[in-house]
């Protein structure tokens, strides 16, 4: 292998593959067994996840497969709502905004159906004496994926390892002990959905749900040492083992979902036949084969990213220390060792919790331990969802992305239908929140969240920035276009002509907001949101650059577009300096509110810029300050994230400070945001979104890009990082860069291209005040002095040999 990027660097690159040398500050440390669900350490694949307390006396493992929902497919629409909307429509013209928000109700649909918990693995160990307290670890380590326990009884040590395999779908653990014959424990399976449980002839636990809806299976096969120990069936549902030296458990899940649109009454799934199915193609793989094809296929996406910061200072070795102690010292010491973690974190959930042929990534990603989660784990449309993607393309996590395509395209369909019905409309909608079954009407309620038909529209952003980012015009063309074009349809036909000669929205609503209406009552429905408005111009934008690309350009659909964009209402300026909010400057009556909507054309939009906005920057920036810094987990990233886009490192790097705070889970109503001990996010309660918004949030605080242009270290709070580097980001043209940095200014910029469709491409390299065009040629590795002159090229190898 070839190294490319200087001798200093602690790294190699292999196609995007980034090899770690030194393992640095990857671990999550735990010195007691877990008390609450947010003290476990996570483990997944995408489809399966499980919860590792790691107690001494017993074990429990909470299992989840992210196909375990209530309810089966619904009619989402409603032919009521034409005449409804036809009233509401009016109320709005007429400025009778109050009025129009209680008329909305009319509009609304059923709730979501509730993400569900599939069981648990219960072990119940025999040890004969009490262990030693200061001898117990437990930690997650995010380069391998795998969370171990240890412990001590007497001169008798105990580990067990854990992981979730992606390449063959098996949740995995091994348990051993230091003395030969030491391991006595029973294992059985349980879960607070109804089941029944027994112990087939292969000795093996098997799990079935009792009652109707999707069914599920989980089946635990164990095997122990040769010649060692001896396994028995207990209480028809048990396996007991006795004096062996090492324990390998193998547990694997099916349910009966078939897709969003299938029955689960009709499902011809047999789960319990797979699952048996599953484990007899393992029955040939070692432990260390298992463990081996997990790594790898692991390390392929995690190891692609390094980073390292540091503030100048000596600091004391921290290997052993809990990390839920550093986070409470983190508003003292300010690690950034501790930065690097949670950053490196979210791109291990996104790694666990998507990838190709699963769900997309719930509002707990998959970890889940509740019958009906709060706000029922359902993905919610007017942020979260779109959240948990943010750092799939920056991160350069590319293909975890591809469940949230495949469920957009699902929304397609049904949002077809509620388009038709709903709005005697073209292409297709979908609304706030949805669930497995791809709801796309509205929710119940209130209209101040129920009310939102943008949902979809956000979501198809992503997949231009996919290709924008990737180039992979194939996926533009069969994926992404036509997918865009039913939501541009939709668009056309939801835009009314309004006053002024303007296309506006109506009934709009800025998610989750009220205002105050002219006449003094409060009212959430209006027209023209500023959200609505930023979205559609994204939307607009994007189609009519895809259609370009793929030869489109002439078409009828691009040429009313076109004809649409200008008479699109534009971004205001309020009295007091700020992003105007809605249509109209409304009074606000609740100023911090946790939401920063209107902001979409900042972040993640790209509507307001430094370089072609200046005025609506500044006026962002009143808003954030306007918006204030307390609020929830995704709330905060959200902000930090939009100050980084302004290239102010000041207030990025203290919203994501205000993120470290350690959540009494016993008490977690007293908090905003802040950390579990476990690193997850808190709104509270848990919520992943943050997890993910926070790796986005670091990755544009230290490389931001348009299609021409690459910013480098745009918002690096220079005092807090005062040292450091970066290696594996991806920027948008299917670039990926490396940084280093040194008192606070750049060192060394490394960039490269392995696309093989474009011999040469074109960048503007900013860094500070200095600016430069290069034409480089992909397979070469360029670097990049701080004066931005190219001072070393070295090639890359030849990629199609690997």
């Amino acid at each position: 292998m070839e190294e490319v990027l200087g001798e200093e660097n602690v790294w190699k690159q292999k196609d995007d593959k980034a090899v770690s040398i030194v393992d640095s500050n990857l671990k999550i440390r735990f010195k007691e067994e877990a008390k609450h669900w947010t003290d476990g350490a996570p483990i997944g694949n995408g489809r399966l996840g499980g919860m590792v307390w790691g107690g001494v006396e017993s074990e429990t493992i909470n299992l989840n497969d992210d196909t375990i929902w209530t309810g089966s497919p619904g009619n989402y629409t409603n032919p009521d709502v034409p005449k409804a909307l036809s009233k509401v429509r009016k109320l709005v013209d007429d400025g009778k905004y109050a009025e129009a928000t209680a008329s909305a109700v009319n509009l609304s649909g059923e709730s979501s159906n509730a993400y569900q918990l599939l069981g648990d693995i219960k072990l119940a160990f025999d040890h004969k004496s009490a262990f030693d307290e200061k001898t117990y670890q437990r930690e997650l380590d995010l380069d391998s994926a795998v969370v171990k326990v240890e412990y001590s009884i007497g001169e008798m040590k105990f580990k067990r390892e854990h992981f979730a395999s992606y390449p063959d779908q098996v949740i995995v653990s091994k348990i051993f002990g230091n003395k030969s014959g030491s391991l006595s424990f029973t294992a059985f399976l349980d879960s607070k959905l109804p089941h029944r449980s027994s112990v087939n002839n292969e000795k093996q636990i098997v799990m079935e749900k009792a009652e109707t809806g999707i069914q599920f299976s989980v089946i635990l096969d164990l095997q122990i040492s040769d010649g060692a120990g001896t396994i028995t069936v207990s209480e028809g549902n048990k396996i007991k083992v006795e004096n062996c030296d090492w324990a390998v458990l193998l547990v694997v899940a099916s349910s009966s979902f078939e897709g969003p649109f299938a029955k689960p009454s009709e499902s011809k799934k047999n789960p319990t036949s797979e699952c048996l199915k599953r484990l007899k193609s393992l029955k040939s793989l070692s432990y260390e084969q298992l463990y081996a094809r997990h790594l790898n296929d692991y390390q392929k996406l995690f190891q692609r990213v390094s980073i390292e910061l540091s503030n100048g200072l000596k600091t004391e070795e921290k290997d052993l220390v809990a990390t839920s102690e550093r986070v409470k010292s983190f508003k003292t010491d300010e690690d950034p060792k501790l930065v690097e973690l949670l950053f490196q974190y979210g791109r291990y959930l996104l790694i666990s919790c998507s990838r190709p042929g699963t769900q997309p990534a719930n509002l707990q990603g998959i970890w889940n331990d509740k019958i009906y989660p709060p706000w029922d784990g359902a993905p919610h449309l007017n942020i979260n969802l779109q959240m948990n993607y943010w750092p799939a393309l920056s991160c350069n996590l590319q293909e975890c992305q591809e469940p949230l395509f495949d469920y957009i395209a699902s929304l397609s369909v049904n949002g077809g239908k509620t388009a038709k019905v709903n709005y005697d409309a073209n292409g297709w909608v979908a609304h706030q929140v949805s669930d497995i079954w791809a709801k796309t009407s509205p929710d119940s309620g209130d209209p101040v969240w129920a009310l939102w038909p943008m949902g979809g529209e956000w979501l198809c952003t992503h997949l231009w920035e996919h290709y924008t980012y990737t180039l992979n015009k194939d996926f533009l063309a069969t994926k992404a276009y036509p997918l865009l074009e039913g939501c541009v349809l939709f668009l056309l036909d939801w835009l009314i002509e309004g006053k002024n000669g303007y296309l506006e929205t109506n009934p709009s609503t800025s998610p989750e907001h009220m205002f105050i209406a002219p006449d003094g009552k409060p009212a959430s429905v209006s027209y023209s949101s500023t959200m609505d408005i930023s979205i559609i111009k994204e939307v607009f934008s994007s189609i009519v650059s895809a259609a370009e690309i793929l030869g489109k350009g002439e078409n009828d659909l691009i040429k009313k577009v076109i004809r649409a964009l200008p008479r699109l209402y534009p971004t205001k300026i309020a009295k007091d300096g700020s992003i105007m909010e809605w249509a109209q400057d409304f009074e606000d009556p609740e100023v911090h509110h946790r939401h920063i909507s209107h902001l979409f054309g900042l972040f993640p939009g790209h509507t307001i810029t430094l370089q072609k906005t200046p005025d609506l920057c500044k006026a962002a920036e009143n808003a954030l300050i306007k918006r204030g810094e307390e609020g929830p987990g995704w709330s905060t990233t959200w902000k930090a994230a939009s100050w980084a886009r302004l290239h102010n490192s000041e207030h990025a790097y203290r919203m994501m400070k205000h993120l470290f705070d350690l959540v009494d889970p016993e008490n977690e109503s007293k908090y905003e945001g802040g950390l579990y001990s476990n690193l997850f996010t808190a709104h509270p309660p848990f919520q992943i979104d943050a997890n993910f918004g926070f790796s986005a949030a670091l990755a544009e605080m230290l490389i931001q890009s348009t299609v021409d242009d690459v910013y480098v270290l745009p918002a690096l709070p220079r005092d807090k990082w005062v040292s450091g580097s970066v290696k594996g980001l991806k920027v948008r043209g299917n670039v990926t860069v490396g940084i280093s940095w040194g008192d606070g200014y750049l060192n060394e910029f490394n960039l490269w291209s392995n696309n093989r469709e474009n011999r040469r491409f074109t960048k503007r390299i900013h860094y500070k005040e200095k600016s430069v065009v290069v034409t480089l040629l992909t397979g070469k590795v360029y670097t990049f002095d701080k004066q931005l002159r190219i001072v070393k090229t070295s090639s890359l190898m030849d990629l199609s040999s690997i």
